[in-house]
């Protein structure tokens, strides 16, 4: 019998010497088993990224092992779980298996069975990892990586909302507050597109026609077109758009606006008709106050490319300037950053004006926040790890991310 000689096994029993019989037929393998004798010392070593199985007796103290099996399915549904059953707990576990787990076996283990199962699951994790990996090379790439910068949960949202607006043909309409963006993310979209090769085209709405319309979708020839702030198109234009995207059916039109588009045609200030029309297909950029933990990776992308493009040597970003950023609530956004970054890497450093910098412990509490993320980014949302690495003890850890309402779910690879 081949055995997967990487394979990385979590094994969870509150009996010491069941589960140390088990975790050496299990090194005897050439396998890695981590040992563990409660949910609670198992919890922290499931993710995402844990290339290995899980194998947990169902009776334990305290949270059980159909608790541990939730836990792993919320966490990573394709995660395969194995269950040791005790005498008379099949029928529990046969539920188990239609809620979702990977096998069970019956204790005492026969070896030989216990590596045969061990052995399928590791197969089926190293698939699952494998196909992933290929997926996040795909991702890493692409338009929506290089272009749209962040690493929170909101940044990954917005870049899986392009790229799904990406696979259609349909109408697009961004929304987003002032400075966020729209032309970057319709950009985005249509470099993943299948006309990524066909025209381009951003037009300031506010200044089109009926006759710069039909010239522009003449121009397109099956592309895109982008309308920055569509809510500010003339009433005639309007009508000229609807009738265009009737008669064009090849070329796109992506719609970005800072207004609510729904409530400007409610109001009877846009086109209802046209408004259907445009809003198939979402994307929202959230804005920075939103994510705040973008804000440095932002900032340090965009002193980067205004040094590169300056011929400028980046200068150093202290704690004190991350402080400074994360304490305005940035109402231009990603525009305004933009413009701090660039003043920054020419040495002009200013404080954003109108908005006084905050005290020292206001600003050591938003240095602490940054660190926390930047600990937790880093382990793949492992807190025991990001704990660890910070050397703080574990309570006090949890402490703090509660303090700054951080989830390490958020930052699970």
């Amino acid at each position: 019998m081949t055995v997967n000689r990487a394979g990385r096994v979590l094994l969870v029993d509150d009996d010491r010497a069941v589960r140390e019989a088990l975790g050496q037929t299990l090194e005897l393998a050439d396998l890695r088993p981590t040992l563990a004798g409660s949910y609670i010392e198992a919890k922290d070593h499931i993710g995402p990224d844990f290339d290995g199985i899980v194998v947990t007796d169902i009776r334990m103290p305290g949270k059980d092992g159909f608790a541990l099996l939730d836990h792993a399915r919320e966490v990573d549904p394709e995660l395969p779980v194995i269950l040791l059953t005790g005498e008379g707990d099949i029928p529990m576990a046969v539920r188990a298996m239609a809620a979702g787990a990977f096998d069970f076996l019956e204790k005492p283990c026969d070896p030989k069975a216990l590596l045969s199962i061990v052995e399928k699951a590791l197969r089926t994790r190293a698939l699952v990892m494998e196909n992933r990996a290929l997926k996040r090379e795909l991702r890493r790439g692409d338009a929506a990586a290089r272009m749209l910068v962040g690493t929170s949960a909101l940044a990954e949202q917005m870049r899986d909302a392009a790229r799904a607006a990406a696979r259609t043909s349909a109408e697009v309409l961004i929304s987003g507050p002032a400075g966020a963006g729209t032309s970057k993310v319709a950009e985005v979209i249509h470099l993943l597109s299948a006309a990524a090769m066909r025209p381009f085209l951003k037009l300031a709405a506010v200044n089109l026609t009926a006759e710069l319309l039909t010239a522009a979708f003449e121009k397109a020839d099956g592309g895109t077109i982008f309308l920055d702030e569509v809510a500010a198109l003339p009433a005639a234009a309007q009508f000229a758009l609807l009738d265009l995207l009737d008669g064009h059916a090849g070329t796109r039109v992506i719609a970005g606006t800072y207004r609510n588009l729904a409530a400007e045609a409610q109001e009877g200030r846009f086109n209802p008709d046209l408004y259907w029309k445009l809003d198939v297909v979402r994307v929202r950029i959230p804005a920075l106050k939103e994510r705040p933990e973008d804000i440095p990776v932002l900032f340090r992308h965009y002193v980067s490319l205004a040094c590169e493009q300056s011929g400028l040597v980046p200068p150093e970003i202290t704690p004190a300037v991350i402080a400074r950023l994360m304490a305005q609530d940035w109402p231009g956004n990603a525009r305004a950053l933009m413009g701090a970054a660039m003043r920054f890497a020419m040495g002009v450093e200013q404080a954003p004006e109108g908005k006084p910098v905050l005290g020292l412990a206001e600003q050591m509490a938003q240095v602490e926040q940054s660190l926390l993320i930047d600990a937790l980014r880093r382990h793949g949302g492992h807190a025991t790890e990001a704990a660890a690495e910070l050397r703080l003890p574990r309570k006090t850890f949890y402490d703090k991310l509660a303090r700054h309402s951080i989830r390490p779910e958020d930052y699970r690879s």
